[in-house]
C-alpha cells in the first residue's frame, strides 16, 4: 500500500448546537486505504465527513490534504479541491430527480479532459456494468431506490476522485445492492483512492484498514 497520506487531521474539534461533538481528533488516511468512522447516533460521524469534504469547517485544528493545509487556502482553491478531488456518496444519493440519468452523470464529467465521444463511451460502459444500460433517458424520479443508488455509483466511477467520502453507504440496502456498492468502492481504492465512510455496521467496519471511533 502506498504510504503517502491523502488526508491528515491534526487535533481537530467541532461543536454544534452548544454540544461538543469531538475535540483533539487526529488521524492519517493513506491513499488506497479504507477508513471507517463509527459511533453512536449524534456522535458527529456525518459532521466529520462534511468537514473532510469541506462542506463544514472544524472549529479548531488542521486538515491537510495532499500535504497542504486546506483552511489556509483561498476560497477558490478550496472550490477547485472539492470539485476535482472529492467524491461524496450521500445517503439520499444527491441526484436531481427531474433530470435524466444521462444529465445527472454529465455533471461528473464537467471538468473531464476527455472529448465528447470518449465521455459517451465511458458513460455507456459504466451504465452497462451497473445494469443500467438503456436507462440513459430515464428521469431519476421514475427509478427505484436501488437504481438510483446505482446511478450515484456510476457518477462516482466516472468522476474517479482521489478521496471518497461515504455516509452510511450500505444503510437500508438489500444484499445484492450492498454487494455492488462494496465492490465499486473497493475498485476505487484499488485505483488508489482513499475511502472514508461512516457506518453502524460492525461487520463492515471490521473490513476497514483503520477505524475512527467517535464517542459523545
Amino acid at each position: 500500500m502506498n504510504t503517502e497520506f491523502a488526508v491528515r487531521a491534526m487535533s481537530i474539534g467541532k461543536r454544534k448546537g452548544g454540544k461538543e461533538l469531538w475535540q483533539d481528533l487526529s488521524f492519517d488516511v493513506e491513499r488506497g486505504s479504507h477508513v471507517a468512522i463509527t459511533g453512536a447516533s449524534g456522535s458527529g460521524k456525518t459532521t466529520l465527513l462534511n468537514c473532510l469534504g469541506l462542506l463544514e469547517t472544524p472549529d479548531q485544528g488542521s486538515l491537510i490534504f495532499n500535504g497542504k493545509e486546506i483552511r489556509k487556502s483561498s476560497a477558490r482553491s478550496r472550490t477547485i479541491f472539492y470539485r476535482n478531488q472529492v467524491g461524496f456518496v450521500f445517503q439520499n444519493y444527491a441526484l436531481v430527480d427531474s433530470w435524466s440519468v444521462a444529465r445527472n452523470l454529465r455533471v461528473a464529467l464537467t471538468y473531464s479532459k476527455q472529448n465528447k465521444p470518449s465521455r459517451t463511451l465511458m458513460t455507456a460502459s459504466v451504465l452497462e456494468r451497473l445494469g443500467l444500460a438503456g436507462k440513459e433517458r430515464s428521469l431519476v424520479y421514475s427509478l427505484s431506490g436501488g437504481e438510483q443508488q446505482r446511478v450515484a455509483l456510476a457518477r462516482l466511477l466516472l468522476k474517479n476522485p482521489p478521496l471518497i467520502l461515504a455516509d452510511e453507504p450500505l444503510a437500508a440496502l438489500d444484499d445484492q445492492t450492498a454487494s455492488l456498492v462494496t465492490s465499486v468502492l473497493n475498485e476505487c481504492c484499488e485505483r488508489g483512492a482513499a475511502l472514508i465512510y461512516s457506518t453502524h455496521d460492525t461487520n463492515y467496519a471490521s473490513t476497514a484498514d483503520k477505524v475512527i471511533r467517535l464517542t459523545p
